[in-house]
């Protein structure tokens, strides 16, 4: 081999051994965020998720691993502090210069406030309120009082994943592109997702049921669903006997078709609630504990939502 190939084939091997740019550390609060990250991030990264495996965000206690992650992580992805109240102090207290995302400010979607009580009457009172249209109602979207179920549409779902791609650019720079192929994709098939859920959801929508927790206000109003009412105000409270009588009260007025439990709590407070009435029990998953991770997840959850839903109904 002549002096210049051997150069060259050192070259080429210098070349070929140098280290790729190191994808951004990435952290995502709970399951169905952390999907939308990973389909934003194919091809360069995947992001950890703290609210993982079969964990209930409304019952979470951050752990010292979970607290080193997000130390180390150059971007931060939550809904807010409406939802996650686990991660407001630790979020407060980081000084990693980490960006830290709330997708509940994100521009485009929409957010609830969350309704009072555990059985509710008339949704007429409740305003949703979209960045989009520059609403300045003095509801202040980082407050406790909104709902922070905000991935239960796929419309919000969309935006979310733009703001995702954006603040993933604004980090790696050198991966943008690649975000921003992945984000349009994925917004396409969040789109093709809406349709075919709503399509799915009509024949049942005006059925009357009950939830276990309030959690779904951003899936019916999507989709015209007829919930009337939940067991309790969050999970990680049991309801009381006065609460228990309104919800049977309420299952035998109406004529509720369903009462539907969660995966990570006791379903035997369901079977009470409908011994002697004529109302069907299934099983809603909204944070997808049951569901292994991937960027698959969102997709999977949002159907299982729906097939549960048609199931109890007989549909």
């Amino acid at each position: 081999m002549t002096p210049f190939f051997a150069m060259l084939g050192l070259a080429a091997l210098t070349l070929s051994s140098a280290p790729a740019v190191a994808a951004p550390k990435v952290v995502a609060s709970i399951k169905p965020v952390a999907a939308l990250v990973a389909g934003v991030m194919a091809g360069v990264g995947t992001p950890a998720t703290i609210v993982g495996g079969g964990q209930s965000l409304h019952t979470f206690s951050l752990k010292p691993s979970d607290a080193k992650a997000l130390t180390d992580a150059d971007v931060v992805f939550w809904v807010g502090p409406g939802l996650e109240t686990f991660l407001e102090k630790p979020i407060r207290a980081l000084t990693s210069g980490a960006a830290v995302v709330a997708l509940a400010e994100a521009p485009g979607v929409t957010v609830l406030k969350g309704r009072t009580g555990g059985v509710w009457e008339a949704h007429a009172d409740d305003h949703g309120h979209d960045h989009d249209r520059g609403d300045n109602d003095g509801h202040d979207h980082g407050d406790h009082d909104i709902d922070g179920h905000i991935w239960l549409d796929p419309v919000n779902a969309q935006a979310m994943v733009g703001a995702i791609a954006v603040a993933l650019s604004e980090v790696d720079a050198a991966n943008a592109a690649a975000y921003a192929a992945n984000a349009a994709a994925l917004r396409a098939r969040l789109a093709a997702l809406d349709a075919e859920l709503a399509a799915a959801l009509a024949p049942v929508k005006e059925r009357p049921f009950i939830v276990f927790h309030d959690g779904y206000q951003y899936l019916e109003r999507r989709y015209g669903l007829n919930a009337v009412g939940s067991i309790t105000v969050s999970p990680d409270r049991v309801p009381g006997a006065r609460r228990i009588a309104e919800i049977r009260d309420k299952i035998k007025t109406l004529q509720a078709a369903c009462v539907f439990a969660e995966p990570q709590f006791e379903p035997k407070l369901v079977q009470t609630l409908i011994a002697g009435t004529s109302a069907r029990t299934g099983t809603l998953d909204p944070e997808a504990a049951t569901l292994p991770a991937g960027p698959e997840l969102y997709f999977d959850m949002m159907r299982a939502l729906v097939a549960n839903l048609r199931a109890c109904f007989g549909a």
